[in-house]
Parts: structure tokens; C-alpha cells; sequence
């Protein structure tokens, strides 16, 4: 069928494009325009055509994203029949479609809990979807670079792992945090040492971003930094960013590194200020390196990380006054209530800091747009994010009903910048797309998948971006005004990469040995999705 999307604003940062203009549309891609009359007319007058969202980062899959449904039930009640951001997979694949996401990456997948997410993963519909595999605290790796088996067997194991978890990508979270925290640590910076490996978080981290480059993992190795939350974060980011030496590389939920050290005995300024202009400053210096920003927004929410130290640390702060922490193999992890206040002097100052990374930054397709859905916020605050960032009178009326303290000890009030429809693409579309090595998605130049979002042009741009006016998912309309008229089950992308044989058959036996199950017990089959055609390779760079 031949579709015509006509007469709408087209915004496609990626060819310099934002005219009215039509869209044209056939077998699930967007084609040159043609001079066939269309099957269908879709008028989009009136209208801003963009390519569909590409999320990042947001934890939507997995285990702890189930524990934490079970330690907050009331999380996920709503309205009788309202789909709720921290609710089923149905749910969040009915919420990302109005908004116009049409893809969306789970950014924690520790291998061995690879299958239970990939089968959950599965489940979301409307969606195309992916995962990263987590490592930087697993004992084979840490084992590999203790007894310096060398550059070729680590990039094997990543390998290894990529394939068996059907990952999309690599995260490293707190690198050897997890481990030393199990000694006994309570702060773990970048050249401290894991006790029981005599490894530094430095050396595991160059394993990691060295095999990444060396298999040419579309996305850059995905970092979460050490000491996330504290003041002095800023450090544990920029020594990272050095540390990279030119190699790609992304930075996770960046707001939550932004806190420069001061006051540290005010206990109502939790003892920092906003270092955004320190991270624009650096990103501007440095072309490999990416981030998301891990927006803040106010209410009652659920942080969950594989980050243990830090969530260990964070149980003191739960609100209500109960947490799960899990000191299990690998990462462990935990998670913790958290009510961000917005009259609270802190979550203020968070919530300021997170649109001022946005707002400095040199390119905001290098700067992604994310909540770290749930820990941040729900990822349904984006529309009216994306509304502060267009809109300055809005940004300082909100910021006036704050505590002083979050435009005394940020740039916020004083940036004058809007984002423009171009931006906003970028930091929503192109940005992610590129991010992630989807190449067939973030644009509207033809040969793309008609991901395709349809929004009524509106001064009031929570209201546009909140509810699309026509959504199409490969080809086919999803969305009509904001509900969902068609379901489409998506697939599941991961990176097609080959294992090495060998590191296969040590894995298996450095499995059975730990774990009395070898590697076929860790691995994601086909045969876990019968009759379903749920994977779709993504190739390495060439």
C-alpha cells in the first residue's frame, strides 16, 4: 500500500529538513516521493511530521524492574482501565505510542538474567525493543583481567555474552563497585582497587570500552559512572571522560554526576551545586563522548540500579521505609522508594540541573532526552519536559514556584535558549537512533522504517507531545489521537555478533563449575519464542 502523509510541517534534522512537505510511505518504508496516486492519504495539515521516538534508557524489563512492582504495588494503580507508566509491559508500550516513541532499550541486562528479560522485553507491544548486556563486576571478567589473559579473551567473553543475551549493546555499572562493596566499601572512585581481584576500576573499565571498539559495537560502551548522587559526582564523570582517551563512549543519567561539591554542612542544600556547565564544557571538547540526562520530576517514584553500593547507601532516604538490596553474584543491585519533593530545596535543584545539561549543551544529538525511567521520574514526563525547553517564560514561572536555592546554585534562570521542533528531533529522534546504531530509524529520508509520529502543531507542547495525532509502526497506524487503534507486536533488536568457540567452551565449564548449570542454561534460544518472529539483527560497524 502506497501512503501519502501530506501537507504537514516535516521536521529531519538528519537531512536538513523542517518545510511542509509530504511523506511518502509503502511496504513498512519511507519511499521518494511518487508519482503513483496513493492507497491512503493521511492530511497532516496543520501537523509536524517527525520519525518516531527512540528511547535510550529506561528500565522496563527485568528482574528488579518486577521486584520493584512487588515492593510498591501502589505505584502502578491508576484510573480503571489508564495505563500506568510503571505498570504492565502493556501498559508502557500503550504509553510510549502516544507519545509517539516507537522504540525503546532496556539499559540493564546482566547475562544471566538475560532469557527473564527477553521474554518480558517480548511482551511489550507497539514497540520495537532491545537490551544491554551488563558487565564490569562479573567474576569471569574480573578473572580474565586479574590474570592478564589479554585484550583477546575479554573481547571474546563481551562477545560471548552479546550473543548469548541477544544484547543490542554493553553497559559497565560502578565497574568493580559491586564487588568491592562486598569488602566492604562505601565510595569507589576510579583509580580505588577491588580487594579481592587487585583490579582498579580504571583497568576494568579500559577492558571493556577496548573490546567494545574492537568488535565495533554500533553503541558505545554505556557507562555508569562511580559515586552517582554525591557531591563531587562531577570528578568521577570527568576523569572518566579522560579516562576514555578518544574511544566512544556514554554517559548514563548524567544530571545525577552534576553536583559540584559545596557547603557541605548546609544539610538544605545537600551540600552541592549544579556542575552542568562543567559537563557542557567537556562534551563540547570531546566528540566521542554522548550522554542521557536522567531528568528529574517530582513525585513519588521507585530507583532501581544494579549499582549495590549506592543503593545500600540510599535505603536510608526510602520513602516509604521499605527497599530490597540483593548482594547476589555480579552486580546485585536494589531498589528504593523515593518521593522527589517539588518544594524540596534538593529535588529542586536536581530538577533545575537536568534542564540546564540540556540547555548548555553544544548538541543536543549528542545530549538524550530521559528521565532513567523509573529513577528519575516516569517517562511520561517527557511531553512536558520538552515544553520547559521550548518555552523560557514557562521554565522561569516554574522555576519561581521553587526553593531560591535551585536558581542560586544553577544557570537556569539566566539561559535565554528555546529549543526549536529541530532539537527536539534530535534529542528525541536522530539523536537515539544514531546513538544506538539504528540507521533505519531516527530519520524520514526514504529507504527508513515508517516509524512515523503525526502531532498537531499547538503552542501548549505538553498537550502536542503528550498524545500523537497518528502514530504508524512500520507502515500501519497505531495511533489515532492519542488512542491506540491497531497493535502491533514489534520485535526485539540485538546485535549480531560472532562468538569465539573457545572462550565458549572455557565459559561453560567456568559455569558448571560456579553454578552446576553450563552455558545452554544462560543463553536466549529461539526456541523460547515458538512460532514468533521476535529478533532482528543489528550489524557491527564495518
Amino acid at each position: 500500500m502506497l501512503t501519502r502523509i501530506a501537507g504537514g510541517r516535516v521536521i529531519d534534522p538528519t537531512a536538513s529538513r523542517d518545510a511542509i512537505g509530504d511523506v511518502w510511505v509503502e511496504d513498512g518504508r519511507v519511499v521518494a516521493p511518487s508519482d503513483r496516486a496513493p492507497d491512503r492519504t493521511i492530511d497532516a495539515a496543520g501537523c509536524v511530521v517527525m520519525a518516531g521516538g527512540v528511547e535510550v534508557h529506561s528500565h522496563i524489563a527485568g528482574g528488579n524492574v518486577v521486584l520493584a512492582r512487588l515492593l510498591l504495588p501502589e505505584l502502578g494503580v491508576s484510573e480503571p482501565d489508564a495505563p500506568n507508566p510503571h505498570g504492565s509491559g502493556r501498559d508502557v508500550g500503550m504509553l510510549y505510542a502516544r507519545m509517539g516513541y516507537t522504540t525503546a532499550v532496556e539499559p540493564a541486562m546482566p547475562p544471566v538474567n538475560a532469557l527473564a528479560t527477553q521474554l518480558e522485553l517480548a511482551e511489550i507491544p507497539l514497540l520495537d525493543r532491545g537490551g544491554l548486556c551488563v558487565m564490569g563486576n562479573d567474576d569471569h571478567l574480573l578473572q580474565l583481567l586479574r590474570d592478564r589473559a589479554g585484550a583477546n579473551a575479554v573481547r571474546d567473553l563481551v562477545a560471548l555474552n552479546v550473543a548469548t543475551s541477544r544484547a543490542l549493546g554493553v553497559k559497565v555499572i560502578n565497574a568493580g563497585g559491586a564487588d568491592a562493596f562486598k569488602d566492604g566499601a562505601v565510595r569507589f572512585s576510579l583509580d580505588d582497587e577491588v580487594p579481592a581481584y587487585g583490579l582498579t576500576s580504571r583497568t576494568i573499565l579500559n577492558g571493556l570500552l577496548d573490546a567494545v571498539e574492537a568488535l565495533k559495537v554500533p553503541h558505545p560502551l554505556h557507562v555508569h559512572c562511580s559515586n552517582l548522587g554525591l557531591p563531587g559526582a562531577d570528578d568521577s564523570l570527568i576523569e572518566t571522560l579522560a579516562a576514555a582517551e578518544g574511544r566512544r563512549i556514554h554517559f548514563a543519567h548524567a544530571q545525577f554526576y552534576a553536583y559540584a561539591a559545596v557547603d557541605k554542612d548546609n544539610p538544605l542544600t545537600g551540600g552541592f551545586a549544579s556542575a552542568a556547565p562543567r559537563i557542557a564544557e567537556a562534551l563540547s571538547r570531546h566528540p566521542n563522548a554522548t550522554l542521557d540526562i536522567g531528568q528529574v520530576v517530582f513525585g513519588q517514584t521507585a530507583t532501581i540500579s544494579l549499582d549495590i553500593l549506592r543503593q545500600f547507601s540510599g535505603r536510608k532516604a526510602a520513602s516509604p521505609r521499605k527497599w530490597i538490596v540483593n548482594a547476589g553474584d555480579a552486580e546485585g543491585g536494589g531498589i528504593v522508594p523515593f518521593r522527589y519533593r517539588d518544594r524540596g530545596p534538593t529535588s529542586s535543584l536536581q530538577f533545575a540541573i537536568g534542564l540546564e545539561l540540556m540547555l548548555l549543551s553544544p548538541d543536543p544529538e549528542r545530549t538524550i532526552l530521559t528521565t532513567d525511567h523509573p529513577n528519575g521520574g516516569p517517562f511520561t514526563a517527557y511531553p512536558r519536559i520538552l515544553h520547559l525547553l521550548m518555552d523560557k517564560e514557562a521554565r522561569d514561572r516554574e522555576l519561581a514556584a521553587h526553593p531560591k536555592v535551585a536558581a542560586e546554585r544553577s544557570s537556569l534562570s539566566g539561559l535565554e535558549r528555546e529549543y526549536t521542533l529541530t532539537e527536539v528531533a534530535q534529542l528525541t529522534r536522530s539523536g537515539p537512533a544514531k546513538l544506538l546504531g539504528l540507521t533505519d530509524r531516527g530519520h524520514l529520508r526514504p529507504g527508513a522504517r515508517a516509524d512515523i509520529a503525526v502531532y498537531r502543531d499547538q503552542p501548549d507542547r505538553t498537550a502536542m507531545f503528550s498524545r500523537a495525532h497518528r502514530v504508524l509502526k512500520d507502515g500501519a497506524v497505531i495511533v489515532e489521537d492519542g488512542e491506540i487503534v491497531a497493535w502491533a507486536r514489534g520485535r526485539t533488536l540485538s546485535l549480531s555478533v560472532e562468538a569465539d568457540a573457545g572462550m565458549a567452551r572455557r565459559t561453560d565449564a567456568y559455569l558448571q563449575g560456579r553454578f552446576g548449570a553450563g552455558l545452554s542454561s544462560f543463553t536466549v534460544p529461539d526456541a523460547a519464542f515458538p512460532g514468533r518472529d521476535v529478533f532482528e539483527a543489528v550489524s557491527c560497524r564495518t
